[in-house]
């Protein structure tokens, strides 16, 4: 009967491996990124509201502001003015469990800035967004 035990948790311990590894997020977290990143170079502030959690916050962490949806939108047209002309481009780093970490260069006419994003997706809402900047220059991205 030891046996059959340490079968039994040795087998569990395999799946759970396996389902931890080959499972690592749901198949829209990706789809969700694109759609934020399309909106937000847009500026599409009716996309960027509907991918945003009612209670969702953004939080900027080099300025050490946290903003909530309703700020966040209302903070657009300072964005709008800032992005004209950039170029945004990103690589998704980690996917797991409603969590997705991204490097991203928001690439500026006179400059650019990379940054990594964490977003908290739950019921295909973005629930929060932290961003930190990495450096002034996008290197390979």
């Amino acid at each position: 009967m030891g046996n059959i035990g340490s079968i039994c948790r040795s087998g569990y311990l395999i799946v759970m491996a396996i389902i931890t590894t080959t499972v690592p997020t749901r198949a829209g977290d990706a789809d969700i990124i694109s759609a934020w990143y399309e909106a937000l170079t847009a500026v599409d502030r009716e996309r960027l509201a509907e991918l945003l959690a009612d209670d969702a916050r953004i939080q900027l962490d080099d300025l050490g502001v946290e903003q909530s949806k309703a700020e966040f939108i209302e903070a657009l047209d300072e964005w709008e003015a800032a992005a004209d002309g950039a170029d945004i481009r990103y690589r998704i780093e980690d996917e797991r469990m409603g969590q997705v970490t991204v490097n991203i260069c928001y690439d500026f006419p006179n400059n650019d800035v990379l940054m990594r994003e964490l977003f908290r997706i739950e019921a295909d809402k973005i629930q929060e967004n932290v961003q930190s900047n990495i450096s002034d220059n996008c290197g390979d991205l």
